[in-house]
């Protein structure tokens, strides 16, 4: 065979072994970007899986050990859900970089923990060597709702710069659970009261106004904030501001001047519920 001939059909067969590598490393990017559904989702695809399951199989049982297992991960999710309040309604992954000693891959989190909802997105770096093997995070964002919240969005912050998402989920958590508390103590007042407890800025707002019909000018606002420190650390804050018409001032200015103090031994006394109710039923009282 000529050699320049040979040469040729070296040439195209080593061009044909390239594209097949390139068209086998897209297909395998491919296979790793998936999306993954919210625990009810998946849940149901249990469900769904077991039907089919006793369908095809003249409607035999699952065998004993495959049940017991699919019956525990519906108990760990269950669990999880109601646990930490976090739920995933969507997750994608997408292989950005793959080599033989490193792997990189962006990962996209989208989902909710009580009423708040959140996204993530950031790149995982996976480095191999032949004694270990190393994973680390990088390029972190975090999209929360947090309104004006300068003490969300200062641990947002600290999280995106130490790229630390167990501190951000388990704070999340428990921030979001303390919201959903003060959401549901100021429906309830709202519900329980309507014609004194006033929600200027809604459910979501974090303060309620009283005020009694009865006596004009005179407002009492409870705030409610809730306290995120540099370790994720989460406390709620409370306080009584009082508006007074000057009349009423000067006659019972030491009981208005001394109400806050009173409001927060209330607090540490009987708790955030009963305190607010005391504080309403005293001011339904006022003629």
């Amino acid at each position: 065979m000529d050699s320049s001939l040979c040469q040729a059909y070296k040439d195209e067969i080593q061009s044909l072994e390239e594209e097949i590598k390139l068209l086998a490393e897209k297909y395998e990017a491919n296979q790793q970007e998936s999306i993954f559904f919210s625990e009810e989702e998946i849940l149901m695809s249990i469900n769904t899986f077991q039907k089919e399951f006793q369908r095809q199989s003249g409607g035999h049982e699952f065998p004993t050990d495959l049940k017991a297992e699919l019956e525990s991960l519906e108990t760990d999710l269950s669990f999880l859900m109601k646990f930490t309040g976090i739920q995933f309604t969507s997750r994608c992954k997408k292989t950005v970089e793959k080599t033989r000693n490193r792997t990189v891959q962006k990962h996209r989190l989208l989902g909710n923990c009580h009423s708040l909802s959140f996204e993530l997105e950031f790149q995982l770096l996976e480095m191999r060597t032949k004694e270990s093997v190393s994973t680390v995070i990088t390029d972190l964002s975090i999209i929360m709702e947090s309104g004006e919240d300068s003490d969300v969005s200062e641990f947002v912050s600290r999280t995106e710069e130490h790229r630390n998402l167990l501190t951000f989920f388990r704070s999340l958590s428990s921030y979001a659970e303390w919201c959903e508390h003060r959401r549901c103590t100021f429906l309830h007042f709202k519900a329980k009261y309507p014609d004194i407890v006033a929600l200027p800025e809604g459910l979501r707002g974090d303060y309620i106004i009283l005020r009694n019909p009865k006596v004009s000018g005179f407002e009492l606002m409870i705030i409610w904030k809730i306290h995120l420190d540099e370790e994720g650390r989460t406390t709620p804050v409370l306080d009584l501001l009082t508006k007074v018409p000057e009349q009423v001032l000067e006659q019972h200015r030491a009981t208005v001047e001394n109400a806050p103090a009173h409001f927060r031994s209330l607090l540490r006394l009987l708790g955030v519920e009963t305190a607010i109710e005391n504080l309403i039923k005293a001011l339904a009282l006022e003629k």
